[in-house]
């Protein structure tokens, strides 16, 4: 039977695929428990320090520049893959458009980005662990003499169970892969997506629990209006989305033409300025996994959303252009929240206190956001729905991707792990494919 055909068979590749699961599993699980105690010593440092804030905040300012700093420098000897989300090397691995990741990118990718994330840099953990998931796959593919093609099917799978591992979200991953990475429906493919996300799940959660990320109250089912509202919502995200796309391009522009200062000395400097911020106003800082959960708790005050806004988008571009690791999910949803609360709080006008409909927009502004910048809908969707553990907003989510990807794609705006593969294979010296070739 063709089922136990040596390397062409389904079975070796489904068993592999749950091997390299729990494998990311296991070293997304350890990445998210670090993450946590580095940042609870981060918010602990101010307190400590209160009685004399002068040398608590220069203390803070210098370690937050050594550690980004540090982290950049690993980067820059050991694997220079790691820069970055990784997500557009594993697309070019793939697409056989780069080599592999060797095993030395693991250890840089998890120290490099426990200290940048860990300072204080606004950065997902996802994208190093969607790398991480993606080289530990292709090395057991390696291990156990499996060829292309399944080595191919493992590196995808294996990205996708990171990404699963690191939202606690075991369909976004296995979405992730055939919307994103794959772009493509193959059996064989689906397979080791699912068994992948699965175990590395199962895994995961010994080390962060089975409760979703976001704890979210009982949120009103939407109505005609709302689901109306939402399509307007989508265009207004879709011209964040597109802005964002751009900054985040030039701030990586910028940062490619300081080639005189090092990468270190451009990384410190971006660490020491975080880490002040991190100082006075530790809350805007980080993944931003509190501010999300502020505004789904409706805590944040509505005067101060744009304010908070504009901070977090230039902190983000500005910390992705550190070159130290670091992904954007995470960053995205804070951006897609605040706006969908914002544009939620507008239309139904109850400021007295926490306002159930401006945090039903939040929820879709986030799954909107993600759309407008990464292209990949039902990812975001069922992202965002497992990590609120709520699927009322599932229809004004639709609602709102498709307006959020329709403009900003008529505005010119391509996919930004698109763009963001292009510059990786330019840095590398290799040609990159054409803008049609390269778009969804």
């Amino acid at each position: 039977m063709q089922i136990l055909r040596g390397r062409l068979g389904l079975l070796p590749l489904a068993l592999l695929s749950v091997v390299a699961g729990a494998g990311a599993g296991l070293i997304c699980g350890l990445f998210r428990v670090a993450l946590d105690m580095v940042r609870a010593l981060r918010t602990a440092l101010p307190t400590a320090w209160s009685g004399n804030p002068v040398y608590g905040c220069l203390l803070m300012i210098g370690i937050a520049a050594v550690a980004t700093a540090f982290a950049a420098f690993m980067v820059r000897r050991m694997s220079p893959d790691a820069a970055g989300s990784g997500i557009p090397h594993v697309e070019a691995v793939i697409e056989v458009e780069l080599p592999p990741a060797p095993f030395a990118l693991l250890p840089v990718k998890f120290i490099g980005g426990v200290l940048a994330m860990g300072s204080g840099l606004a950065l997902g953990r996802e994208g190093p662990c969607v790398q991480m998931g993606a080289t530990l796959a292709h090395l057991v593919g390696v291990l156990f003499r499996r060829d292309w093609p399944d080595r191919q099917a493992l590196l995808a799978a294996g990205a996708g169970a990171g990404l699963a591992a690191a939202f606690n979200a075991p369909l976004a991953g296995a979405a992730f892969v055939l919307e994103e990475l794959l772009r493509r429906f193959e059996m064989r493919n689906a397979v080791a997506a699912l068994g992948a996300s699965m175990s590395a799940i199962v895994v995961a959660r010994l080390f962060t629990g089975a409760e979703p990320d976001f704890a979210v109250a009982a949120l009103p089912y939407p109505d005609a209006r709302d689901n109306l509202l939402c399509i307007g919502l989508g265009l207004f995200v879709g011209v964040l989305g597109a802005l964002y796309n751009y900054l985040l391009l030039d701030a990586l522009d910028i940062a490619d033409r300081m080639k005189r200062t090092p990468v270190e000395l451009r990384a410190g400097l971006i660490g020491a300025v975080i880490g002040a911020l991190a100082w006075f106003a530790p809350s805007l800082v980080g993944g931003g996994d509190g501010l999300t959960q502020s505004l789904l708790n409706g805590a944040t005050p509505f005067s101060l959303l744009p304010l908070l806004f504009v901070i977090r988008l230039f902190l983000s571009c500005a910390s992705y252009a550190a070159g130290t690791p670091g992904g954007l999910f995470a960053p995205l949803l804070v951006l897609g929240a605040q706006m969908g609360f914002f544009f939620g709080a507008l239309a139904h006008p109850d400021l007295t206190g926490p306002n159930a409909h401006a945090i039903l927009f939040a929820v879709v502004g986030m799954a909107a956001l993600f759309t407008a910048v990464v292209r990949a809908p039902l990812t975001g969707i069922i992202l965002v729905t497992e990590m609120t553990g709520s699927s009322i907003a599932l229809l004004p989510m639709l609602a709102a991707c498709f307006s959020a990807m329709a403009l900003a794609t008529m505005l010119g705006s391509r996919p930004i792990y698109d763009s963001l593969k292009v510059r990786t294979l330019r840095l590398a010296g290799k040609k990159p494919p054409k803008p049609e070739a390269a778009s969804h």
